[in-house]
């Protein structure tokens, strides 16, 4: 029988990062006291307005760019109606007919067979970007059978990026993810905290044989982690493989993954499609983006929003800034996708080659292998590294420079890391790890030690 193939497609809900919320002027805070950032359109008292805020309106124009999208020069918003405790409206305010982004791509890379050596580049069509609001919190609280609602997340802006089922396992949705990631934090479009929910991931996994149409696929929802995104999917594919080969069918469905137990459990059946009930959302008009084209000659900067503007400020992309850490330093090309993956390494290698005497080529091997290992052994961020780019640099350059062996470096890093404020050169010099250069001091030593076991010597001599 010819091998299955899976599909793979995801919906990923980015939280922008904006000070308030997508139409209200609420503050947007991670773990505030519940319910202390609600304003009254956010509770949906009757009567109250959207007002869409700019900033939210940036983020997405900035991601859609940097996502090689095209960004619709008018875009409408929807009402998508479902009931929900922590939907008060009984709707929520999102994009669905025409979304403020489209046709876009993303390329990621990822490597074959766990060695990093071998790196492959893929590309994941974007579908599109939409403006969308967040639901609140529901906290369910099963000794009271009680269910809590907060509603500080309610109303926050989020964007919607879909992406075409173009991936195939777990391992290529989790690299196109952190890809994401990356830009977006580049941008500063969204923080995208997993652990804070600012990113969540829906997963929609099918398989099939070659040459038939897809199969049914069931949705994996609000998954919270790259790691746990991988296993998710391999773990879906698995299950619909043993199902299909079982003779059993595989149910268009919700399922959630168990991070504990390591699999998808049911949430709920899809059966008879929800009928969202999608209206033009009446309170807010359509939302007409300009380029230096079409820009009125009158109209006020401030008021409006020009794409133009905004694509000659995109800042470098990870794999522009990868790419000028190969050409600059000579560095391989999967050690440069280590450096941006951690926070702050990369301007932290680029600070020590600034400092040091060392060839970049090994002045890597330092940062990935004994800085990076400390860093992860100790559950540190590079910004909280006991050792500065200028102590590893000053460190470095005694090693260059001859002054010390690098057994002696190690042993002088070991001391940095108990950051104490001493300069390796003290370390040095307390420790007495120099190595000598003189022939004559050296001859000396020697001959110091020679005069002081007589004995010693002429056992030997006779021996």
């Amino acid at each position: 029988l010819a091998p299955w193939v899976p599909v793979v497609g995801l919906e990923i809900h980015a939280q922008i990062s904006s000070n308030s919320k997508l139409f209200s002027g609420s503050q947007v805070q991670f773990a505030a006291p519940p319910n202390s950032l609600v304003s009254f359109f956010d509770a949906s008292l009757p009567g109250t307005l959207p007002v869409l805020n700019r900033r939210c309106v940036e983020a997405a124009v900035m991601t859609g760019l940097a996502l090689n999208c095209s960004i619709n020069k008018k875009s409408l918003f929807d009402r998508k109606h479902y009931f929900y405790a922590d939907l008060p409206a009984g709707y929520q305010i999102t994009q669905q007919r025409v979304p403020i982004a489209v046709n876009g791509s993303l390329s990621y890379s990822l490597c074959i067979d766990n060695k990093m050596s071998q790196m492959v580049t893929k590309t994941v069509r974007i579908k599109q970007i939409q403006l969308e609001q967040d639901s609140g919190k529901s906290l369910h609280d099963d000794t009271r059978s009680q269910t809590l609602v907060d509603l500080n997340r309610a109303g926050v802006g989020l964007m919607e990026v879909v992406m075409e089922p173009d991936m195939c396992c777990g391992e290529e949705a989790a690299a196109a993810v952190r890809e994401l990631q990356l830009i977006l934090q580049t941008l500063g479009s969204s923080q995208a905290v997993m652990a804070e929910g600012q990113l969540r991931v829906d997963a929609n996994v099918s398989v099939h044989h070659p040459g038939e149409p897809y199969g049914v696929r069931t949705e994996v929802k609000n998954i919270n982690s790259i790691r746990f995104l991988a296993k998710a999917i391999d773990y879906e594919i698995q299950r619909q493989i043993e199902e299909l080969e079982n003779g059993g069918t595989i149910l268009n469905e919700t399922r959630a993954f168990d991070s504990k137990l390591g699999c998808t459990v049911p949430m709920r059946d899809k059966e008879g499609k929800q009928d969202y009930r999608f209206m033009p959302e009446p309170n807010l008009p359509p939302l007409i983006l300009y380029d230096a084209k079409s820009l009125p000659a009158n109209m006020n900067h401030q008021q409006v929003i020009n794409i133009d503007w905004i694509h000659e400020r995109l800042p470098d992309l990870p794999s522009v800034k990868r790419k000028k850490l190969v050409e600059q330093y000579g560095i391989l090309p999967e050690h440069s996708f280590t450096l941006l993956n951690e926070d702050g390494l990369a301007e932290f290698f680029e600070s020590v080659v600034k400092e040091t005497l060392m060839k970049p080529k090994k002045v890597i091997g330092w940062i990935l292998k004994d800085l990076l290992s400390y860093l992860k052994q100790h559950s540190l961020t590079v910004k909280e590294s006991p050792v500065s780019s200028f102590l590893l640099a000053d460190l470095l350059n005694l090693l260059e420079k001859k002054e010390i062996s690098s057994t002696a470096a190690k042993q002088v890093l070991a001391e940095l890391w108990k950051g104490e404020g001493k300069t390796p050169l003290e370390i040095v010099k307390e420790q007495k790890l120099e190595l000598l250069q003189d022939q004559k001091e050296l001859e000396q030593i020697c001959q110091a030690v020679i005069d002081g076991h007589e004995n010693e010597v002429i056992m030997m001599v006779l021996g």
